[in-house]
């Protein structure tokens, strides 16, 4: 026992030795050929755009503190650690990190120790069996009797460890940590996605919160045009058609507050899912309305390489080309020879009082070898199966690095777009309220009719309430900005 122990001794170190190569291809971080500055498109210069988009280094880990708006921080705080989908995630990170272990198990010896108590007899029909039956026949052995069936009890242990050669336990290990990372990363992005959809919820609430006021300032004015149209109808000096007209009026822009209220109960609901609380639950919060947030002077958006080494989703992307990578590793060493070193020891006997003698010991050890010789082009076929794998994962990472760059490129455009846009529109419903005014006291000195009202009138809640969807529409646009950025994750 003494000489298979020093050998195992002296063999076990030279192994590890031997063990410092790993087969297959080494992981290199892929080139994300991100161009070196945004769009012509997203950096053209436009009139009327009070909120600039700056190349400048961007840090939007927290950018709905950018809105100034304590209600909005207050929604995406509560959504980061209540939501249902970032809790799965890390639940998600949780497993990654059970599988890694398991991999990494596989890189220390396995032990164990068992103990039994065992009735064992042997047919006589066979070889040992017959033996013993005869024994006692043979004059040597005269008069010996052996126990057939007989009681047999064993304590003792069982150690095993597979000695890389060729680095597959490697491999696995690498990609077990690869997938632990990605994981992380999708956690990330899941954060992102959710903060970002809390923001853009709570925008299009505060949008339409803003249109129904409007929707109501011109129900007034219809029900003001309505009054005098009565009046003038009165005293003779209009007919009832006019009268039906601005009845009619009032009564379309009235059409338009159930629809808005409607839309106001599903952004309190969309808010609410995303806080992982019952329908309507925010509504006692959110019913008064609020300005729509914001935007600040300035936003640096870095530049597209920025984007790339920010995104948890192309983080995420190469973390899985590299899990690939290391596995086709794993396909590779399965044609060299597997080398285990084992170990199977302790007592035997057929009495439990000579059960631990030093007699009673028994010892089976040494190296085991597997040498693939025929297997019908499976390992080949694994080793083509994994190297497919990570080309899918090479164009999934180049996919998502493009969708990346042409989401943030897309949406500073839009932002700056609606920006120019929104102060076309305002300077548009200040021409409005003047051309109304204009048309109201003409109709009182006589000169104007009430159609003429009317359809300044219908202009104004026309474009005043497009003004209102641009205010929502820029600020939403900004929220796009940042997911498209990474931002809503402390790095």
């Amino acid at each position: 026992m003494r000489n298979t122990l020093h050998r195992l001794m002296i063999l076990a170190p030279a192994t590890a030795l031997l063990s410092a190569c790993a087969v297959g291809p080494n992981f290199k971080t892929p080139d994300a050929k991100a161009p070196a500055a945004w769009s012509p498109a997203a950096s053209q210069a436009r009139d009327g755009v009070t909120s600039q988009v700056v190349t400048g280094p961007a840090d939007p880990a927290a950018w709905w503190a950018s809105f100034n708006d304590p209600e909005l921080t207050a929604l995406v705080t509560r959504a980061a650690a209540q939501n249902l989908d970032v809790r799965e995630a890390l639940m998600r990170i949780g497993e990654a990190r059970a599988q890694r272990a398991i991999a990494a198990s596989a890189q220390w010896p396995q032990v164990s120790i068992n103990g039994s108590d065992q009735v064992n007899r042997l047919s006589q029909h066979t070889p040992t069996g017959g033996l013993l039956s005869s024994i006692g026949k043979i004059p040597a052995f005269e008069g010996v009797k052996v126990a057939n069936p007989y009681d047999q009890y064993q304590l003792g242990f069982d150690a095993s460890w597979e000695v890389d050669l060729f680095g597959r336990v490697r491999r696995q290990v690498e990609a077990a940590k690869a997938d632990q990372r990605a994981s992380e990363e999708d956690s990330r992005a899941v954060q992102v996605s959710v903060m970002a959809e809390v923001g853009r919820a709570y925008v299009d609430l505060r949008a339409t919160q803003a249109k129904r006021a409007v929707a109501l300032e011109n129900l007034r004015i219809a029900h003001d045009l309505l009054t005098l149209a009565g009046q003038r109808r009165g005293a003779g000096l209009t007919t009832e058609i006019d009268v039906a007209r601005a009845r009619a009026q009032a009564s379309s822009v009235e059409a338009e507050i159930p629809q808005l209220d409607q839309q106001i109960a599903l952004d309190v609901n969309q808010l609410s899912k995303l806080l992982a609380m019952d329908p309507g639950a925010l509504a006692g919060e959110l019913d008064a309305a609020q300005p729509v947030p914001l935007s600040p002077a300035q936003v640096p958006v870095g530049l597209p390489g920025d984007l790339v080494r920010r995104r948890p989703d192309i983080r995420a992307a190469e973390d899985r080309l590299h899990a690939a990578t290391a596995r086709q590793g794993v396909a590779i060493a399965a044609l060299f020879p597997k080398v285990s070193l084992g170990a199977q020891g302790g007592f035997q006997s057929v009495s439990t009082s000579t059960l631990t003698d030093w007699a009673s010991r028994f010892l089976v050890a040494g190296p085991t070898v597997q040498m693939p010789i025929f297997d019908a082009g499976q390992r080949r076929a694994n080793i083509q199966l994994a190297g497919l794998h990570t080309q899918e994962a090479a164009l999934d990472y180049r996919r998502t690095v493009l969708g990346a760059l042409h989401e943030a490129d897309n949406a500073i455009t839009a932002y700056a777009t609606d920006q120019s846009r929104r102060a076309l529109l305002a300077e548009t419903v200040a021409h409005d309220r003047d051309a109304l005014d204009l048309a109201q006291r003409r109709q009182i000195s006589g000169v104007a009719s009430d159609l003429d009202v009317l359809d300044a009138e219908r202009t104004l809640d026309q474009n005043a309430l497009t003004l209102a969807d641009a205010n929502g529409a820029v600020a939403g646009d900004l929220v796009v900005i940042y997911k498209a950025l990474g931002g809503g994750w402390a790095r």
